[in-house]
């Protein structure tokens, strides 16, 4: 799978119960969302990031506003900080079952396609 595939696909509901994504899962598929990094939540839950910085706070609400509706037209929203004016954080994964799915990587895929042409 490639990342215009990866972003083609739709999320589907997981539910409590489903195994996270294992690492080595999540290693393949992040090369396909270039400008994302894996970490770890304080928590120690597996999640994929971003950071972006802005010409300015409009653009940078505006990024905000633009991601927000991807998440509800995928029904998977990520945790978005805007901090120093200008500067965006995305973390993404799936709340449900504490851990990475590949409904984070289709959402950040959508995200690179759709507004950052990465």
């Amino acid at each position: 799978m490639n990342t215009e595939a990866l972003a083609k696909q739709k999320c589907v509901p997981c539910e409590g119960g489903t195994l996270p994504m294992p690492i080595a899962a999540a290693r393949k598929y992040l090369p396909m969302v270039h400008g994302w990094s894996l970490s770890k939540t304080k928590d120690r839950k597996d999640v994929i990031i971003t950071e972006l910085k802005f010409k300015d706070f409009k653009k940078a609400l505006s990024f905000i506003n633009a991601v927000g509706r991807i998440a509800e037209h995928e029904g998977h929203h990520p945790n978005i900080q805007l901090y120093s004016w200008n500067r965006v954080r995305l973390e993404l994964y799936t709340h449900a079952i504490g851990g990475l799915s590949q409904n984070d990587f289709i959402v950040a895929a959508k995200i690179n396609k759709s507004l950052l042409d990465r």
